[in-house]
């Protein structure tokens, strides 16, 4: 501002030398918008540099963290630093992140209006313990249906499967389907299945550790073919002992005899046949046959 006096006396007026002063107005502090972002259990995060459109001053800003649980302080100024962001929870926790910018210039500071933007840590994906399963050649599996103590966002998985000889695909999604089992060989046959979990919200999968579990498929039992035997009427039976070729596991065996009057009973079980005294009082052969079930 030019200020020009004027002095009057008697009808004259006299202007005097002009002096000059300034009235500066500075601008409101302004910071331009911030995107929200999300992040996963123990990422690292991205700084965050806060812009201004206000120029020929400085601007600096300030925040505030309203969930210092993430990883982040409570407050700051500057940029916000990159830290570990941290959800040791089961569901999402957002963070409000309040900015404040202040504009300087000519020794006079001015607050503007503050902005807010969200940090989201999402929790790392979880899924929860399976039962492993042990069944027969030729028998159908139990489905198995996943499930996680994690809330509000999806959980989706996948698994791999060790043995894929057992009938089960070698990988898949979503849960393990039903599948008849099979065991061609002579022992046991054991497919570990390893389940990842992804957890999804706002946009961002964060993957879990995985879980695994056994789908054991034991072998038909077998047992080897067993001799026949004549005898004589009163004479001793030699004692039947029964094998197998599957290996490791236990075979057990029951038997039945059709003619009991030989002088074995109609049904039994165990290893073997104990020796016994052959009867036949009639005046044909009799036949005894015996079906071993292992």
């Amino acid at each position: 501002l030019t200020v020009t006096p004027h002095y009057s006396f008697m009808g004259i007026t006299c202007d005097g030398p002009p002096k000059i002063f300034t009235i500066t107005v500075n601008p409101t502090g302004q910071v331009n918008t911030v995107a929200d972002v999300v992040y996963c259990n123990q990422d690292v995060t991205l700084p965050v540099d806060f812009t201004t459109i206000n120029t020929g001053g400085t601007t600096t800003f300030s925040w505030t963290n309203s969930q210092p649980s993430i990883g982040l302080p409570a407050s700051g100024t500057g940029s916000v630093p990159t830290f570990t962001a941290q959800n040791t929870g089961t569901q999402p926790v957002m963070a409000v992140i309040t900015v404040t910018p202040t504009y300087t210039a000519n020794g006079r500071s001015c607050a503007g209006v503050s902005r807010m933007f969200r940090i989201y840590v999402n929790p790392s994906a979880q899924v929860n313990a399976v039962g492993n399963q042990v069944v027969c050649n030729g028998s159908v599996t139990n489905a198995v249906t996943f499930t996680t103590l994690n809330t509000i966002g999806t959980t989706t998985y996948t698994w791999t499967n060790s043995h894929p000889a057992i009938g089960l695909p070698a990988s898949g999604s979503g849960p393990v389907p039903s599948f008849t089992a099979i065991n061609t060989g002579n022992g046991p046959v054991e497919g570990t299945i390893a389940v990842t979990p992804h957890f999804s919200y706002r946009g961002k999968m964060c993957d879990g550790n995985p879980v695994s579990f056994t789908i054991t498929v034991t072998p038909t039992g077998q047992v080897d073919e067993v001799g026949d035997q004549v005898l004589c009427n009163g004479s001793y039976t030699s004692p039947v002992v029964f094998n197998t070729i599957n290996t490791p596991g236990v075979t057990n065996y029951s038997w039945t005899n059709n003619q009991p009057g030989i002088g074995l009973p109609a049904a039994g079980s165990g290893n073997s046949i104990a020796s016994f005294m052959a009867i036949n009082t009639g005046t044909i052969p009799v036949t005894a046959t015996i079906l071993v079930t292992p």
